[in-house]
């Protein structure tokens, strides 16, 4: 059975444009199925999969949807039509990449779906909201979103460059052979800039030991997407330097990773050894948009977008109180590792962070609620990026993942 590119439409106001991109992706020599997610009759062109069925598929028939008259629950059902018809092609090996397009609407409708379909898969929306927020759209998928630029409207000289470039661009994805890489155990890791030495020093150790490592970006989407691929059952062991994103939760900063962040491998008896990188600092946007309520706090300019703040004493002694419950929850092996020294590169002694009062909150907050018969706690006389300090976490994981694999 050929596999094929889908096109997500809604084919009431965006017919012609998805029928423009059928037929650039179809002359590239690859087949696609266009998806109609439009409530109303198509404007141009016929779809393989109907609104019918995707609003059957959605869990209530068009016509009744029709009658209600309500557009937010027209919307949902599409959503949900879409995303269940997608998922059942991609079981039947039919899917060989997704591309939608369209405004608000119709990229929610087509994101939406795309949500379904495993990292790695080709997923493009061309989109006129692409260069604002993307965020509620991609999520922690890897979705690429091309800026229309003009509204999706019509096919004239800039929309047809820009959709037959999206075109060629899903065509090429989707033609192209997945990389042929070695199988070997998936570590999940997690990494800022400022524990970069440690993160660097720990996965060359891991790779050396023969494992492949996934480094995450603790930004808020990189935390959920390890906890998303942890839950999934991918990953074998997670080294948790980086857990800097509470700091953002619990604060008010801008990467919070959600209040579920550290439950992933507790929950899935995961192997982890976590740290407290990172975690003598929030972070926001430009120096002037720091809350005014932050006003006489330590602040750093990273650079010209991003503020970070000193955590201050308080803080760290409910952030050790947080980690602790998360991971006592642990039905795995799980330890501690904390660096008495300084948690990131700009909390070691003579850097802007330094904080052995703030530090000695957090470590004692740790020490106090971390249930010992369930977290190893190993302290150790370093900086988090110290060399000695990141081969110890590695080579701690490695003793943890093979006690696991052995049992």
């Amino acid at each position: 059975m050929d596999r094929s590119v889908i096109i997500i439409g809604t084919l009431d106001t965006k017919g012609a444009e998805a029928m423009y991109l059928q037929e650039r992706i179809e002359s590239a020599g690859v087949p696609t199925i266009v998806m109609d997610a439009g409530v109303f009759e198509a404007s141009a062109g016929a779809a393989d999969l109907s609104n019918e069925e995707v609003a059957r598929a959605g869990g209530v028939p068009l016509q009744e949807l029709i009658a209600r008259k309500d557009r937010g629950e027209a919307m949902d059902v599409m959503m949900k039509g879409a995303a269940a018809l997608l998922a059942g092609l991609h079981r039947e090996g039919r899917v060989a990449g997704v591309i939608g397009l369209g405004g608000s609407a119709g990229t929610t409708i087509a994101t939406y779906a795309m949500q379904v379909l495993p990292i790695g898969v080709p997923k493009l929306m061309v989109s006129t909201v692409a260069s604002g927020n993307t965020r509620p759209y991609v999520g922690e998928k890897d979705i690429a979103m091309m800026y229309s630029v003009v509204d999706v409207s019509g096919i004239n000289r800039l929309s047809a460059r820009i959709l037959s470039n999206a075109a060629h661009a899903i065509a090429g994805m989707a033609a192209g052979a997945p990389p042929q890489v070695e199988d070997k155990p998936l570590v999940a890791a997690t990494m800022f800039g400022v524990t970069t030495p440690c993160v660097t020093a720990a996965r060359e150790y891991l790779e050396r030991s023969g494992y492949e490592v996934l480094v995450f970006h603790a930004t808020g989407s990189g935390g959920r997407a390890m906890e998303g691929l942890i839950d999934s059952g991918f990953i074998a062991g997670v080294l948790d330097v980086t857990t800097t994103e509470w700091c953002d939760e619990l604060v008010g900063g801008e990467l919070s990773a959600g209040p579920q962040r550290l439950e992933a491998a507790a929950r899935a008896g995961v192997p982890q050894v976590v740290s407290t990188g990172a975690l003598d600092m929030v972070n926001f946007g430009p120096y002037d948009t720091v809350p005014e309520k932050f006003a006489g706090r330590k602040l750093y300019r990273h650079n010209a977008t991003i503020t970070l703040m000193r955590t201050d004493a308080e803080e760290n002694r409910r952030l050790g109180e947080i980690i602790a419950a998360k991971l006592n929850r642990s039905e795995g092996p799980c330890a501690m590792f904390l660096p008495l020294q300084g948690v990131s590169l700009l909390d070691a002694e003579g850097q802007a962070f330094h904080g052995p009062e703030e530090d000695a909150a957090l470590f004692s907050s740790l020490k106090r609620h971390l249930d010992p018969t369930r977290v190893e706690i190993i302290e150790m006389e370093n900086n988090l990026n110290d060399e000695a300090f990141a081969l110890a976490m590695a080579k701690r994981l490695v003793e943890l993942m093979r006690q696991a694999a052995v049992h």
